[in-house]
């Protein structure tokens, strides 16, 4: 995304005793989340909650939290279940790091 701001930005508390230990909600500035999983096809992660399926709306949660809503339809939510390894999280950051870096994710504004 060359002349982009990508710069990952978590969501929710910041202190690490404050987090759930096997959830990361994250966007990048200026990428559209369904975008960056569209780019990226081995990353399985979520968009928004499983009841807003295929909706295109900022999430309602993200935005009581304050969050605005173009970063609110960027927000990814990762998570680890009982037979994610260390590689599965390597591959998932180098995936989606792949599709933000080569330009395989369309900027937002450009919807």
């Amino acid at each position: 995304m060359t002349g982009w701001s990508t710069r990952p930005r978590w969501s929710g508390p910041c202190p690490a005793g404050e987090r759930l230990p096997n959830t990361l909600n994250v966007s990048i500035d200026g990428v559209v989340g369904r975008d960056l999983l569209a780019a990226a096809p081995g990353v399985a992660a979520s968009t928004g909650s499983a009841c807003r399926s295929g909706v295109f709306t900022p999430s309602p949660v993200l935005t009581a939290m304050g969050m605005d809503s173009a970063r609110a339809l960027g927000a990814l939510r990762l998570s680890l279940g009982r037979w994610s390894t260390p590689r599965d999280v390597a591959t998932a950051a180098r995936l989606l790091t792949a599709a933000v870096i080569g330009d395989a994710v369309p900027a937002a504004g450009g919807r």
